[in-house]
């Protein structure tokens, strides 16, 4: 009988795009561990307490707005937390930052929230300034690649 499959949750905002394309090179990343793990992505607004406790691996992609994570992902966060305290620690997560300042404000707020949730980082975030280019792009593709490999295999 087949192990199950993990499942790997993507949860981002864009407004622009730049972010969605951010998600998109990740998910190629973890598509090539298609076989082992499900890779659901979910706008923020849309993902809840449910996708979140059923994730072995967690990517939040957010723009940064006014030199914080996007409202609709703090939301997502802010709906989450207590619910879900004391479930979803040691969850490896990381994170996809499309800033048009320097995004770290955006970093700092949800590694300070991730450390609340007792989550475990796995790669340091990606910050992406303006339009995502093929390294930008390739980053997150292997950041995707990370996260699903890691999960599928057990070494996260």
């Amino acid at each position: 009988m087949a192990a199950a499959k993990k499942r790997l949750l993507i949860v981002w905002s864009s407004q622009t795009g730049r972010t969605r394309q951010l998600v998109e090179a990740a998910c190629a990343g973890a598509a090539e561990f298609a076989d082992e793990v499900d890779t659901v992505t979910m706008r923020a607004l849309d993902a809840g307490l449910e996708a979140l406790l059923a994730a072995d691996g967690l990517i939040v992609a957010t723009p940064e707005n006014f030199g914080y994570l996007s409202g609709a992902v703090k939301d997502f966060l802010d709906r989450t937390y207590y619910p879900a305290e004391g479930q979803v620690d040691g969850l490896p997560y990381l994170v996809l930052v499309s800033a048009g300042n320097d995004g770290s404000g955006a970093v700092r707020a949800l590694e300070r929230i991730a450390t609340g949730f007792r989550w475990k980082r796995v790669a340091e975030p990606l910050i992406v300034r303006g339009e995502p280019d093929p390294a930008a792009q390739a980053a997150a593709r292997e950041r995707g690649a990370l996260l699903a490999a890691g999960i599928a295999f057990g070494t996260l």
